[in-house]
């Protein structure tokens, strides 16, 4: 008897790119994510240029893109494994469309005003919590587990930093000519494009399985919560990555107020920092499966954190009004193809490592944790830029990043080959079957 398959779906040993419900995510993902690189540059410099802001004022705004993780990313997470998550995420670009979208108008109309952008900021971070949540959970139902989980990641991540390769130069070049709010309607275009190539999809999601009998939101949320810090793997990874980014938020909130308030580096130059970062992780992303699989993944993670964080470590006195921005760019880029190898694997851990009833409140968990710590970072960024200076803030968190690496190295992970199996359809959380460390490990 031949297996039955979903609309869009195709033979297991065939590239994802032939699976047509894969490839309209793909797309969709992808100019979504091109979007958003224009307002990575954009939206900061909106408050920067037409709006003045200082120092604390432009770190603040970083606050508000993440603070919904901290606020309501767990709810999220338990909400999210009782629907089906396609609408979710749909509804939830449309959204930030909006949101966006209200930004040159207002303007235009010469009432914009640091209060809207904080507003504007919050509503779309509401939208990236539910659409991140969705968007993890929704993929191992997508295109099944194991080598094509891994397979459907990499591509994301690669094509995602393709889109954002010309995302923020575009974003720096449109700053320019056209000014800050007009470049946010690029994103805005973006959103809406994404949202219709999700309705699009043809193959159905299977029912949630809702509300167990007697169980509320609380012990539903205690459950992922749980589920995460009760692996030791899961933990050391989530702990590893929250470390990261509340460090690298210090600095990231404060990037643009040195390079374009006190060096006064052009919109273009700016975003051409970005443009590095993203052609970095793209290159990072194709030399993933590689890295992983000739030093063993946990391995490979641990190292990742480390070369990354020292190579960010010596960028930063490099960004300056001369040639040195040249090395800094570079060593900036660099430290993201390093970087890529733990993004990735880590989020590929996670999705194998979860059974699927508890995917959304997993996602949830982590970014809780991870996510949540951002909006921390970034206060701490502006404050420290508003009372120690904007570049000693800066080494404050490229500091910390080389701190990162500790829960990792006192775990399993350290000499971890690969993960041998997958709970990813399991119905209950029993554990998962993990290669031992190797002996021609590091």
């Amino acid at each position: 008897m031949t297996p039955s398959r979903s609309p869009g779906s195709e033979p297991s040993r065939s590239s994802l790119f032939r699976h047509s419900d894969f490839r309209r995510f793909w797309m969709a993902d992808s100019v979504s994510q091109a979007g958003a690189a224009v307002t990575l540059v954009a939206l900061p410099l909106v408050a920067i240029g037409p709006l003045d802001a200082t120092p604390f004022q432009t770190g603040l705004l970083t606050v508000f893109e993440y603070l919904a993780f901290l606020v309501i990313g767990l709810p999220a997470g338990a909400w999210v494994d009782r629907v089906r998550r396609r609408p979710v995420m749909t509804a939830c670009v449309l959204t930030r469309a909006v949101l966006l979208a209200s930004i040159p108008v207002a303007y235009w109309l010469d009432v914009l005003t640091m209060g809207q952008l904080y507003l504007a900021a919050s509503g779309i971070s509401v939208c990236t919590v539910f659409f991140d949540v969705a968007y993890q959970s929704y993929l191992p139902h997508l295109v099944g587990d194991g080598g094509r989980l891994l397979e459907a990641n990499v591509k994301l991540e690669a094509t995602r930093n393709i889109a954002q390769v010309g995302g923020p130069g575009v974003g720096g070049v449109l700053v320019g000519a056209l000014t800050a709010p007009v470049a946010v309607v690029v994103d805005t275009a973006g959103f809406v494009a994404s949202a219709l190539l999700l309705s699009r999809i043809r193959s159905s999601e299977s029912e949630p399985r809702g509300r167990r009998p007697g169980a509320g939101l609380g012990s539903e949320i205690a459950e992922g919560l749980r589920f995460v810090f009760g692996n030791p793997l899961l933990r050391a990874i989530t702990l590893t990555a929250a470390i990261s980014n509340l460090a690298a938020m210090i600095g990231a909130s404060m990037m643009l107020v040195l390079l374009n308030g006190e060096l006064r580096l052009s919109p273009s130059l700016c975003g051409l920092l970005f443009t590095a970062e993203a052609v970095g992780g793209l290159l990072g992303s194709m030399l993933t499966t590689r890295i992983a699989a000739r030093v063993g993944q946990g391995p490979a993670m641990c190292l990742s954190v480390i070369v990354s964080g020292v190579l960010w470590l010596l960028a930063l006195p490099m960004f300056q009004s001369d040639w040195r921005f040249a090395v800094g760019v570079v060593l900036q880029g660099l430290g993201w193809v390093a970087f890529m190898t733990f993004k990735i694997n880590s989020v590929v851990f996670r999705q194998q490592l979860c059974p699927r009833p508890l995917l959304g409140r997993m996602t949830a968990s982590v970014r809780f944790v991870v996510w949540g710590g951002m909006p921390l970072g970034a206060l701490a960024g502006s404050v420290l830029g508003q009372s120690i200076g904007v570049r000693q803030a800066m080494w404050v968190g490229a500091s910390g990043e080389l701190l990162a690496v500790l829960p990792m190295l006192l775990s399993p992970l350290r000499t971890m080959r690969e993960l041998a199996g997958t709970a990813a359809d399991a119905d209950d959380d029993a554990p998962t079957a993990l290669t031992g460390p190797s002996h021609d490990g590091p």
